[in-house]
């Protein structure tokens, strides 16, 4: 196989032997690879792959026929179109995925559509429901929510019925963003005047946070998830316990094969419906092939874009 190769902070296109999946696992041939934040920050040095994923080829989504299979395998066979979330490797040729983190790939979705889906839906999904318990017409703010993350989860949360905040810094992105369901996109200065907000989806960090925080409802939830405006923030705890609101925070590479597993199985019951009939979508911004990592990051790096870069076969 070829893969992206992670060395001394530069991309190379590589020669790589073919991984050998284990017993529970498939070998997929990767038609389609998303491009995240993770892959910028690894590439750095700063977010090794956890242990039994590669250390060097990044990538933590992948969409592609299955080729071969493990002797303990028994949800997919060769042939099958599958997607999934692995910790790492997935942008190569091909790649190794635990058939519990397996997702089926609806028959009308294209390839780099399906390279995009997994890692911004299942973190929105765990985010949104799992964490933050999200209900009915309750009041959710994505920040940022242009990218991959945000415009699932913008998504999500309007196909539950609740009432969706997002931010967009990008004047141009909005009206996109609402389309995808927000019921209002303002800019990151404004969120004071549509709070408060019963569930938060943060995806920005320090340059956020502190915004929002005095405008939470009674009980609410703020789930972290991106930080790459900074990781640090003072906390104002009188107020949260006047709000009795929660703050947690996640990511889902380094959980265990169980919880990603649950993580899988919840989002196959409840969001790859919604995909399958049309009900949400994987906004692509632009495509790339595999060989070309490094425009592909360089695009994603860029900024003023709408949902995923995705590199491609």
């Amino acid at each position: 196989m070829h893969a992206v190769v992670i060395r001394d902070g530069e991309l190379h296109w590589e020669e790589r032997a073919d991984p050998v999946p284990g017993d529970t696992e498939l070998l997929v041939a990767v038609q389609a690879a998303g491009v995240n934040g993770a892959d910028m920050i690894q590439r750095l040095g700063l977010y090794p792959a956890p242990p039994g994923s590669p250390a060097d080829i990044p990538g933590l989504e992948l969409a592609g026929p299955v080729v071969a299979v493990g002797s303990q395998v028994t949800r997919f066979a060769p042939g099958d179109r599958v997607m999934a979330v692995v910790g790492g490797g997935a942008q190569a040729t091909m790649s190794v995925v635990d058939e519990t983190h397996a997702l089926a790939v609806p028959a009308s979705l294209p390839w780099p559509e399906a390279g995009g889906f997994p890692e911004g839906y299942s973190t929105a999904f765990d985010a949104l429901f799992t964490q933050g318990e999200l209900r009915l017409g309750e009041r959710v703010l994505v920040t940022g929510a242009a990218g991959g993350v945000g415009t699932a989860g913008v998504q999500l949360a309007a196909a539950a019925g609740a009432v969706v905040v997002a931010t967009v810094r990008d004047q141009g992105r909005r009206h996109e963003v609402a389309a995808l369901g927000a019921s209002v996109v303002i800019d990151p200065e404004d969120v004071a005047r549509e709070g408060p907000y019963d569930v938060v989806l943060e995806l920005i960090g320090a340059a956020s946070l502190p915004g929002v925080l005095p405008h939470l409802a009674t009980g609410a939830r703020v789930v972290v998830i991106g930080i790459g405006s900074g990781a640090k923030i003072e906390l104002n705890l009188a107020h949260l316990m006047g709000t009795r609101a929660r703050i947690g925070a996640s990511t889902l590479r380094s959980r265990s094969r169980r919880e990603k597993a649950n993580v899988a199985a919840a989002v196959a019951a409840h969001a790859l419906p919604l995909l399958a009939t049309g009900r949400i979508t994987v906004p692509i911004c632009a495509t790339f092939p595999l060989a070309e990592a490094g425009a592909a990051y360089e695009r994603f790096s860029g900024g003023a874009k709408l949902g995923k870069v995705v590199l491609v076969a």
